[in-house]
């Protein structure tokens, strides 16, 4: 079926001439109206006319049928003599078709949405159901050539970075705080990328970020005027480990001051005796080394003395010799955490310990999980009372930090003996409640003080950290902006990645992170 087509179905800018139509393909011909016939080369106009061509272009399907536009471009010479074009084609605006393009603008306008909104297969099966017959290449082709360029220059910044593939390859995501937008995708975290990227936006005034150092020294270079701003999530969380580290340092003594009650031989097996009496061989030794080590006698003065090796008495005077039953380095050595995980959590089978650390990639054999599991069981019935069953440091620490009307009668008892047998550990407490109050309340007036009796604390490593980016944590004190919003953002891309299976580019990326539905 043939005929003419005037209706105002087609794209603005084009005018129909005809139209033929089947069971499967609506085709309509067109042609321009008001093309632009000027020289590329000299830019002259022209009204010679050489010849013409049809491109074939998609545009929306329509009832059923899908729609071909057949459009007619002619071309024409140029007047100029001396012009090195000699022939050219009318201008065909960039609204109807791109260069070279064979889908309409409006038509690439919604594919590269869809991808955009949807990725490549999704996209790809709503698009079977619409009839546009295009593969999820083509969606994610378009949807790479839509990143959108920010409106207006950005004063105040998040950068972070985000793991291309963890622990390999970073690259970092540069986030506008003010109008919560993701600016641009840089493919690495180096200083030098970050720096050169900073130096094409001089108009930034604030950026904040972590604590990572790479950070810090592109902006010094790149923005020297701009305020940095540490991320306040990341102050709490370093406050955090810093008093974790501090328990794990302490935890010997609270191993003491949980397991107290003396040892009954009687219930001990034959090797485990004489690993008992081996330990209370070793506590000599161990108390004459501390002695000496606590009136300043130095390692090397100590060793002929003893006549141990300097690893050893290192080991005894950071209070690491000091288990009843030592076990022997063995394969089941790095998995030691994760089996008192397990044990802690109730599992004490242990067939069942050696499946779950099978599952987790161990390689060793059943008999080595099962006397561990056995040298647990007679450990814990060794002590009497059930006083031995030492929480882990993880837990200690964050029974600790947490109020006492939060804890258990047993955990609030456990709490107070371990702050009274460490009276340091106590006081590193209160410097993290301290700081936590202050950088929630951005109390700035107090970091001063804080830093000063930080020095000779548990955190003193944490607190050296802070003096070394003082500015950038006053800031973040001070200063109502944080790298959140930078950090959902990030969340939103991790999320993309997976929905991709990673199988992306950064183009790809950056346009599915600007796009907004």
């Amino acid at each position: 079926m043939t005929g003419r087509f005037d209706t105002k179905l087609l794209p603005e800018g084009l005018r129909a001439t005809g139209y033929s139509a089947d069971s499967a393909i609506l085709a309509i011909d067109a042609e321009v109206t008001d093309a632009k016939v000027i020289c590329p080369g000299c830019g002259q106009r022209s009204s010679r006319r050489h010849g013409r061509y049809v491109r074939h272009l998609k545009d929306f399907p329509a009832h059923g049928r899908a729609v071909q536009v057949r459009l007619s471009v002619q071309r024409f010479r140029c007047v100029e003599a001396n012009c090195a074009t000699k022939t050219f084609s009318e201008q065909v605006p960039g609204c109807l078709a791109c260069r070279y393009g064979r889908r309409t603008g409006r038509f690439q306008d919604l594919v590269a949405y869809l991808g955009r909104a949807m990725g490549g297969r999704p996209a790809q099966a709503l698009g079977r159901r619409l009839r546009f017959g295009l593969s999820k290449d083509t969606f994610l082709r378009g949807a790479a050539s839509g990143v959108r360029t920010v409106g207006c220059e950005p004063r105040v910044v998040g950068i972070d970075d985000w793991a291309w593939r963890k622990g390999q390859r970073y690259g970092t995501l540069i986030c506008d705080l003010e109008r919560r937008a993701v600016i641009d995708l840089l493919p690495d975290r180096e200083p030098a990328t970050v720096a050169a990227w900073l130096r094409q936006h001089p108009q930034i005034e604030i950026v904040a970020r972590d604590r990572n150092g790479g950070y810090r020294q592109a902006i010094s270079e790149a923005l020297p005027g701009a305020t940095q701003v540490a991320d306040r999530w990341h102050l709490l969380q370093n406050a955090s480990d810093a008093f974790l580290a501090a328990v794990r340092r302490a935890m010997p003594t609270i191993r003491r001051t949980a397991c107290s009650a003396a040892l009954d031989p009687g219930i001990l097996t034959a090797a485990e005796r004489l690993q008992f009496e081996g330990f209370q061989r070793r506590q000599q030794t161990n108390v004459m080394i501390q002695r000496m080590g606590s009136e300043g006698v130095p390692i090397k003065r100590i060793v002929p003395i003893t006549g141990l090796s300097r690893g050893l008495i290192r080991r005894v005077l950071r209070g690491e010799r000091e288990d009843v039953f030592r076990l022997r380095q063995s394969s089941l050595t790095p998995w030691f955490p994760l089996l008192e995980k397990h044990w802690l959590n109730g599992c004490r089978n242990g067939a069942e310990l050696w499946r779950r650390l099978r599952s987790n990639g161990f390689q060793g054999s059943l008999r080595v999980v099962g006397e561990w599991a056995t040298r647990q069981r007679r450990a814990e019935a060794a002590i009497p009372h059930g006083s031995g069953n030492c929480p882990p440091s993880r837990k200690i620490a964050r029974m600790m930090s947490s109020g006492r009307h939060h804890l258990s009668k047993t955990d609030s008892i456990f709490v107070t003996q371990v702050e009274h047998a460490l009276p340091q550990l106590a006081q590193d407490r209160r410097l993290l409640d301290v700081f936590t109050s202050m950088v929630r309340n951005g109390e700035e007036d107090g970091l001063a003080d804080w830093l000063d009796q930080a020095k000779t604390s548990g955190l003193a490593a944490f607190s050296r950290g802070l003096s070394a980016d003082l500015d950038a944590v006053a800031a973040a004190l001070r200063e109502p902006w944080s790298n959140g919003q930078t950090e959902g953002q990030i969340n939103r891309l991790k999320m993309l990645k997976r929905q991709m299976y990673g199988a992306t580019g950064i183009d790809l990326l950056l346009a599915r992170l600007q796009h907004s539905a």
